[in-house]
């Protein structure tokens, strides 16, 4: 199978996810801005705080966050919410979908709901099959403490779980691309800029080296 670098120019990305993409200096700045680099047509939206399952229809969120193209980030604060992902994928013609998600699901203050993990993660992914389209789910990078109880046990064990149950899609372990405390948190959980710009460059990197399907 060719790498996704040769079949990614001029092609339609859809990138979904949760707050790590929902401010301007997140990943919807630097995933976004290096997968357009390599010449894909990228629309990325984020709903803060959606699990997988959510974006199956539109459930309503705290914020969230929409850029298209080489355009600026729209904040969206009042009437957030997730969208279906199928026709986004319909509208977009979109090739390929990147999924940004799994500090969501942790239950990082509680125990792992492994069955209810299981069934967000298989839904969504199995949709986004059933459209046609490739699909790459990205999981959560490092990190401590802070307000949603994060520990880097719990993160090592969701990282795990992805790995194991996201296929059709392919999985990039953000684990890998940086040390323990390499990308210092504000809250346990969300990077400084410097750490999502240097995430989102190896994001894009990881992505491009991918073996997937031709995009029909």
């Amino acid at each position: 199978m060719p790498l996704l670098s040769t079949l990614i120019v001029g092609a339609s990305v859809l990138v979904i996810g949760d707050s790590h993409l929902s401010k301007p200096d997140y990943l919807i700045k630097s995933l976004h801005d290096e997968l357009s680099r390599q010449g894909a047509l990228v629309h990325s939206l984020s709903a803060c705080g959606a699990s997988a399952a959510d974006w199956l229809g539109a459930a309503k969120m705290v914020c969230g966050a929409e850029r298209i193209g080489n355009g600026p980030v729209t904040l969206v604060v009042q009437n957030a919410s997730t969208q279906p992902v199928k026709p986004l994928i319909a509208a977009d013609k979109a090739k390929l979908v990147v999924i940004v998600m799994g500090d969501t699901m942790a239950n990082y203050k509680k125990d792992f709901a492994k069955a209810w993990a299981w069934q967000q993660v298989t839904s969504l992914s199995k949709e986004i099959a059933s459209s046609g389209a490739a699909c790459v789910w990205v999981g959560p990078p490092w990190g401590e403490g802070g307000q949603y109880g994060k520990t880097e046990a719990r993160v090592q064990q969701m990282s795990n779980f992805l790995a194991a149950n996201v296929a059709p899609c392919q999985y990039i372990d953000s684990l890998k691309l940086s040390q323990p405390k390499t990308w210092p948190t504000v809250d346990g959980q969300h990077l400084y800029p410097a750490g999502y710009q240097a995430w989102g460059v190896a994001l894009g990197k990881a992505i491009a080296g991918l073996s997937l399907p031709a995009m029909h």
